[in-house]
């Protein structure tokens, strides 16, 4: 069975600069796999890139075994689900109406029932009717997170699906990305929140430069080796009763 999704050499570049180079990456069915890095390290390219959003310059990209280049949208939307890291929305839609849009190829009313389904699981339940410009950022952001489970793809994409949130949302986030891959589907996300990153991800991608800086468990990753090399940070993963925590010294660079 192939990958949800592979990187095979992947290198690409954006006006002219290089933005992630020879990337080699697969991520399978049941597994969470988040991608870290600071600010510029290639986290938002190397996801474009992996759905044909970005162009390559060199290497292939593969979705369930195909090029990216080959699939038509409705292929390729059947294959990946994409959360963005843009927030924004251009028209006050109902939150339900906004959920459905990811599942444009059902029904009108399965594609309702499915956004109302998604939209109680990220704790909108009760918000269906209200436009989303009338929402909080935060609520705005679920809604949003519905409609990327409402795709029933086997890959979901999340770029910083946690930011901007209040702690129980991110955690509530997580959880909800966590059973997805425990339910058979291929999650990848980018994180900035090294703790989160630690809790809940099987494996973690370090980039550094747009090159693959470190990859495996975030024990392996998250070392004081790998937290130096890739962040600039002095620290290390903790294990405490609650999980995980990446602790760091952050006066440090």
């Amino acid at each position: 069975m192939s990958p949800a999704l592979e990187l095979i050499g992947a290198s690409a570049a954006i006006a002219g600069r290089p933005v992630i180079a020879a990337v080699d990456l697969e991520v399978g069915a049941g597994e969470l796999v988040g991608v870290i890095g600071r600010n510029g390290a290639g986290k938002t390219s190397l996801l474009r890139a992996a759905l044909g959003l970005l162009p390559l310059q060199a290497g292939q990209a593969r979705l369930g075994g195909r090029a990216v280049g080959a699939l038509s949208d409705a292929e390729r939307a059947a294959l990946a689900g994409y959360l963005p890291q843009e927030r924004k929305t251009a028209w006050n839609l109902p939150a339900l109406t906004v959920a459905s849009l990811g599942a444009p190829g059902r029904p009108p009313a399965e594609a309702r029932a499915l956004a109302g389904e998604m939209l109680a699981r990220v704790g909108l339940a009760d918000l269906g009717a209200r436009g989303v410009l009338d929402m909080s950022g935060g609520e705005r952001a679920r809604v949003l997170l519905a409609r990327l489970l409402a795709t029933r793809a086997p890959l979901l994409v999340a770029d910083e699906p946690a930011a901007g949130l209040d702690p129980d949302a991110q955690l509530m986030v997580l959880e909800i990305l966590r059973r997805e891959a425990q339910g058979g589907a291929a999650v990848l996300v980018t994180l900035h929140d090294l703790t989160l990153a630690a809790r809940f991800c099987d494996r973690l991608v370090a980039l550094d430069g747009g090159r693959v800086a470190a990859m495996g468990s975030p024990a392996q990753v998250l070392t004081p080796e790998g937290l130096k090399a890739a962040f600039g940070l002095d620290g290390a993963l903790v294990a405490t009763a609650h999980g995980p925590v990446a602790a760091v010294d952050r006066s440090v660079r």
